[in-house]
């Protein structure tokens, strides 16, 4: 077998011979150059190197063209086979290739007497490259043996045959496998970072059912800055947030968890959300006036059947009725977070029985594509046919609008329903209000109110005295530090008993501690100690609400 013939075709074989043309215009003396036996070697720069190639002992060996094809494949470190004919029967196998795979018998298909190469996906290939004569490669794959090999299969014009070479890349295949391992390593590090700056589990209030969907946006290890929280307030009432700090990294994480952080902080003044915006742009700039950041803070209180929100540059709420009519949140909305010179307004929109609020960032409706308007119609008209638990929502509004893992941008959605409740469920839940008047029948006629809606309730008796005790103490607050109008509320829900009297006047009660010679000052004592919580915050026409709760016996 003559390589001229079969390498004619071989990659690389044209710049060989080329090199072999200009090295025959070497003088003739010179390119046959040989050392005189027992003469040591001399270097000489000048002097070309000798057309053979080199032995063990230092003197020239045959030239390239003097050497069989066998011979030229023998000498390969690298697994070669020849395959002939259509069923590609095994011509040949070099010593590398039965190193690698073990011996193989001449004359015997390949789809017989070479599993290795059904193993690397090589089998398919052979017949394409007898039809087109164009190489095929598959690479970087692993055998049974565990190397790793890129195998090229290479038609040979004229013989009806393929080459197959097999290139050993299991170090670089390792190599990969373990840059792959570290990157998914921190990939799963960051994600748990950022889930660890989110709430591990919402607090879930009686009036609502919510539940919220955080999705990591890329494939890279970058964190992102998307965030949200539900906060219970007291008296029935349940804040709701959500933001987003622009950009990736250690950084934009750091600034959501303060932001979030304080957000909670800030919820526990029970101030209106445009004071709570107010404070957040504040804080904002002094973090880190170069990093943008959006969100919207808002406030359901049951008995309004309402949400009372302000929001910071971030994308409208949108709330579904129960017949699915969808509704967007109008101004007002301010600039983000951290600008400054901006006076913060609420705004109010409506979550009666039986709807649904969505709240959500960017990156579920942004796309490179088009306006981020037609992204929130898009959301809006996924949500107007989204039925089902607050989970059930959320998980058809990410599949409705596209996102995958490999969505470029981090999602969060928070999903706020407002059950309407029928039946048995609906007799857990009740309100009764009495208008005071002032004067000394206030407190008598309070408390013979709270005697007999707590006695409709079929409370037992001690929480019924101790829900009758907390209306005379708040009620008498009232009358001695308040102004009219005042109204005493009482709420029942399936966990607790809420209490609150409102009058106004806006100074908040403070606890404090009475000396033993006092005549007053110990109300709020009184209803701290027997009450589950209390607390108190400034109402919107100007005067204030004291409220206090009782745990109901499960």
């Amino acid at each position: 077998m003559n390589f001229t013939r079969w390498s004619a075709r071989l990659p690389g074989t044209q710049r060989r011979a080329a090199a072999r043309d200009d090295r025959s215009s070497v003088p003739a003396a010179r390119a046959e150059y040989t050392r005189p036996e027992g003469t040591p070697a001399q270097p000489d720069d000048d002097a070309p190197p000798p057309s053979g190639t080199a032995t063990a002992e230092g003197l020239p060996g045959p030239a390239l063209d003097d050497l069989s094809a066998r011979e030229i494949l023998g000498r390969l470190p690298a697994p070669v086979a020849l395959l002939h004919g259509p069923d590609h029967r095994v011509a040949y196998v070099n010593d590398a290739y039965e190193a690698a795979f073990g011996p193989r018998p001449s004359g015997v298909p390949a789809a017989e007497a070479m599993p290795e190469l059904d193993r690397l996906s090589v089998l398919p290939l052979l017949d394409q490259v007898l039809r087109s004569g164009t190489p095929r490669t598959v690479k970087s794959r692993r055998t049974t043996e565990g190397g790793s090999y890129t195998v090229t299969c290479t038609p040979i014009a004229g013989e009806d045959g393929v080459l197959v070479y097999a290139a050993d890349v299991t170090d670089h295949a390792e190599a990969a496998e373990r840059l792959r391992t570290s990157e998914r390593r921190h990939r799963e590090t960051a994600v748990t970072l950022q889930r660890s700056l989110l709430p591990q589990e919402l607090e879930q209030p009686d009036d609502l059912r919510i539940a919220a969907t955080y999705q990591p946006g890329g494939t890279d290890a970058a964190v992102g800055g998307d965030w949200y929280d539900v906060i219970t307030l007291g008296a029935g009432r349940t804040a709701l947030v959500i933001g987003d700090v622009m950009g990736r990294g250690v950084r934009a994480a750091a600034v959501m968890g303060q932001l979030r952080t304080a957000v909670r902080a800030y919820a526990r003044l029970d101030l209106p959300p445009h004071e709570v915006i107010q404070l957040l742009d504040v804080l904002a700039a002094e973090i880190d006036a170069s990093q943008i950041a959006t969100c919207v803070y808002a406030v359901h209180d049951p008995n309004e059947g309402q949400l009372v929100y302000a929001s910071a540059g971030h994308l409208p709420i949108l709330v579904r009725d129960e017949d699915g009519t969808v509704h967007r949140a109008a101004d007002p909305t301010g600039p983000p977070l951290g600008t400054g010179g901006w006076v913060h307004t609420s705004g109010t929109i409506a979550l009666p029985p039986g709807s649904t609020a969505v709240l959500y960032t960017d990156g579920l409706v942004e796309r490179r594509s088009e306006d981020i308007d037609e992204g929130v119609a898009s959301l809006a008209r996924a949500l107007s046919g989204a039925k089902g638990s607050p989970q059930v929502v959320c998980d058809r509004l990410i599949r409705s609008l596209g996102v995958t893992a490999e969505h470029d941008d981090d999602v969060a959605v928070l999903v706020v329903q407002h059950p309407a409740r029928t039946g048995a469920d609906a007799e857990l839940f009740h309100n009764a209000a009495l208008d005071l008047l002032g004067g000394v029948e206030a407190a008598p006629r309070a408390r013979a109110f709270a005697t007999g809606v707590l006695t409709s309730w079929r409370f037992p008796v001690e929480l019924r005295d101790l829900g009758v005790l907390a209306t005379s103490e708040l009620v008498a607050n009232s009358l001695q530090h308040g102004t009219p109008p005042m109204r005493l509320g009482l709420r029942r829900t399936d966990r607790r008993l809420i209490i609150e009297v409102t009058d106004g006047d806006d100074h908040l009660p403070r606890r404090r501690q009475a000396e033993p010679a006092d005549e007053a000052g110990r109300g709020i004592s009184i209803i701290a100690s027997i009450a589950t919580s209390w607390g108190s915050r400034r109402t919107p026409g100007g005067g204030k609400a004291v409220w206090c709760e009782f745990a109901l016996p499960q």
